[in-house]
């Protein structure tokens, strides 16, 4: 007796399951290939394996086996009878550059992430969460790696301008903190463009803060500090015209504190910008928007497990604009308004004030 087919629902399953996987091992070559300069190598045009592995100072045999996930995936291509494998122009522009349009350093959130499976596991178990000490110094690179095109490509020119008078404001000379900085690389970018500003990061990771001190030295940059310290007990009343936060708000433990906090360090009619993920707190809001996905599973991955394990909030990387709001009126701020993110379909600013008289 033969067993029965399966359904063609369950084969359409089954073949997105197949996609899925393929996807995460693809993901993985990906960060190789950013991580030994094999795009950039191979948008100087086409090559033997034998050639491009000369370019990039590799051994042939390894760059050969990565180019055959890389032609079957539909990312290279090649050449059967010269044997030579060349990267199309369009798929260069997304995977090569220091801008914000490479998207090749997002695949380290997947191979780093993945790393601590097994622990996020026990935790569904047993509860609490993984710390956050666990996932550096590490994580400290996959954030510094992902943000970095955008803060040079975006920040100045793309984001805020998003803020009516901004600009205008660092121009003529303003105060301004960068809460949870980690690697600091937005201040040396808004301390190079506003030298009549003074800025001030701020940012629980020992490893982190150095690395920032170390780039704001080397740009020769006196403008900028960076201060070890613990976000949700900010050690300022009034003294900043300017606070932003990026992408840092949803994994603190205590995320409220924090944004009473800013509230706090902000003078009245101070301005906050935060960017966060462009997605709702109602996950029915969230179906059908592709950028989802990535956003629960970084959240379940990082972003969550990492303030449970401190006995935390639990915001999750998808608290969404409903609570978002929320919370910055429990806070004392006042309207709030939500910009998309040029470049960042990912992200969206929500920008608020400390009112004139609070």
């Amino acid at each position: 007796m033969t067993e029965p087919e399966p359904d063609a629902d369950a084969r359409a399953f089954a073949g997105r399951l197949l996609d899925a996987y393929t996807g995460a091992l693809v993901s993985a070559m990906i960060d190789i290939g950013q991580r030994t300069g094999l795009f950039e190598a191979a948008a100087r045009g086409p090559a033997t394996s034998a050639e491009l592995a000369g370019r990039a100072g590799l051994h042939e045999r390894y760059v050969r086996e990565w180019l055959g996930s890389m032609v079957s995936s539909g990312i290279v291509d090649y050449d059967p009878t010269l044997r030579t494998y060349r990267l199309p122009a369009a798929h260069a522009a997304c995977l090569t550059g220091t801008g914000p349009d490479n998207l090749a350093p997002m695949s380290r959130f997947n191979t780093h992430l993945t790393e601590h499976v097994g622990d996020v596991a026990r935790a569904f178990r047993e509860g609490g969460g993984v710390p956050y000490a666990a996932y550096q110094p590490d994580f400290t690179d996959v954030m510094d790696a992902a943000s970095r095109g955008g803060f040079d490509g975006e920040l100045v020119d793309g984001w805020l301008p998003l803020v009516p008078g901004l600009t205008e404001s660092l121009a003529a000379g303003a105060r301004v903190a960068d809460v949870a900085c980690g690697s600091g690389h937005a201040l040396v970018v808004l301390g190079r463009a506003f030298p009549r500003s003074t800025f001030v990061g701020y940012d629980r990771s020992v490893e982190a803060i150095a690395r920032a001190r170390a780039e704001a030295a080397a740009a020769g940059l006196t403008n900028v500090d960076y201060r070890v310290q613990d976000v949700a007990r900010l050690p300022v009343d009034g003294s900043f015209d300017v606070v932003f936060v990026f992408d840092a708000i949803h994994d603190q433990v205590a995320p409220q504190a924090v944004l009473d906090g800013i509230f706090r360090a902000l003078a009245p009619g101070g301005r906050f910008v935060m960017k966060e993920p462009r997605v709702s707190s109602n996950l029915e809001d969230n179906v059908g928007n592709p950028m989802a996905p990535v956003v629960y599973a970084i959240s379940t991955l990082h972003c969550l497990t990492v303030s449970l394990a401190e006995g935390g909030a639990g915001l999750g990387t998808a608290w969404g604009e409903q609570l978002a709001r929320k919370m910055l009126a429990a806070a004392g701020f006042g309207d709030v308004a939500v910009h998309d993110v040029p470049a960042d379909p990912m992200d969206a600013i929500f920008v608020t004030t400390r009112p004139a008289s609070g």
